[in-house]
């Protein structure tokens, strides 16, 4: 019998679609700097993504210039095609946007708030407010929210980024933290790096001293948490995140010391609707206790 397999191509899977957004967004601005801006994402992701997309298609995409960018012949041929796919598949999507069923409470929340402060804390809520029903919605890109119509939003990034009449969830601290299982000092134990984010060990390095570069690379905090809950490795990731596993167990701090934030998770509520304020409220209660100011030294006469 003929092997009927022989003459099928072999399937080639695709790059993330975030690749093409973020590459399409680079395309138009020409600039890094402003596709960042109007994804909600640092600069240096939008640089890491696009790279990525490169390397993935084996083309060079762009010509770097000291003061902004340049499509190469690749890259002009890619742009339409991308441009018009996301266009497809937005006028796709549309119809299916309905909004918040009537009733329903939505909450657009970073899926590493959703996972590491919000579901280990629900049972809490739904106890106290067995009335509110809620509808979650990860969400990572700026139109994300948009088109979610949430009630509650809780976005990640700089003050830039997440628009007006944004609250900044605190503490906002970097903690390097790891599964107890891992013995060892922090300089001698493999290190999580969280990808897209102004601050990571490099800038740990600099304010407490040399550590090996990263092993590990994640593209989010409450992934790299999730690496370093397995034994992976030492994850810098934002004191906000932490409380749950360090109650628990799951993580333990690798290092006293810590280093400031310059992006950081952004709460905005439609203070309209009652059973959001209610949610809020509750939220406030489940995150850690802001850090106190340090108290400054008496001087002796």
């Amino acid at each position: 019998m003929p092997d009927l397999t022989q003459d099928l191509p072999m399937k080639r899977s695709l790059p993330p679609l975030t690749w093409f957004r973020t590459f399409e967004a680079a395309a138009r601005h020409l600039s890094f700097t402003a596709a960042a801006d109007e994804i909600g994402m640092t600069q240096s992701a939008v640089s890491q993504q696009v790279k990525a997309l490169e390397t993935r298609l084996r083309a060079t995409l762009f010509t770097r210039h000291a003061r902004g960018l340049s499509l190469t012949d690749e890259g002009r041929k890619l742009l339409p095609k991308v441009g018009s796919a996301l266009g497809v598949l937005s006028t796709a999507t549309e119809s299916f946007d309905i909004g918040p069923a009537k009733n329903i409470l939505t909450v657009a929340s970073s899926v590493s708030v959703a996972q590491w402060i919000i579901a280990p804390n629900l049972p809490d809520f739904t106890q106290k407010h067995p009335d509110i029903s809620i509808r979650f919605l990860s969400a990572i890109w700026p139109d994300d929210f948009n088109t979610a119509r949430a009630d509650v939003e809780i976005r990640f990034g700089s003050k830039a980024q997440v628009g007006k009449n944004a609250q900044l969830l605190t503490p906002n601290q970097l903690i390097p933290v790891k599964s107890p299982t891992l013995i060892g000092n922090l300089p001698d134990l493999p290190l999580i790096e969280s990808v897209g984010t102004s601050d990571g060990w490099k800038a740990w390095s600099a304010i407490h001293g040399p550590v090996p570069e990263p092993q590990v690379y994640a593209d989010s905090y409450g992934m790299a948490l999730h690496f370093a809950a397995q034994g992976n490795g030492v994850a810098l990731v934002s004191e906000l995140l932490i409380k749950h596993a360090l109650d628990t167990g799951q993580l333990q701090k690798a290092h006293p010391a810590s280093i400031p934030g310059h992006e950081g998770y952004y709460l905005s509520v439609n203070e309209t609707n009652e059973q959001a304020v209610r949610f809020c409220h509750w939220l406030s209660g489940a995150l850690p206790p802001p850090i106190p100011a340090p108290i400054a030294a008496k001087t002796i006469t």
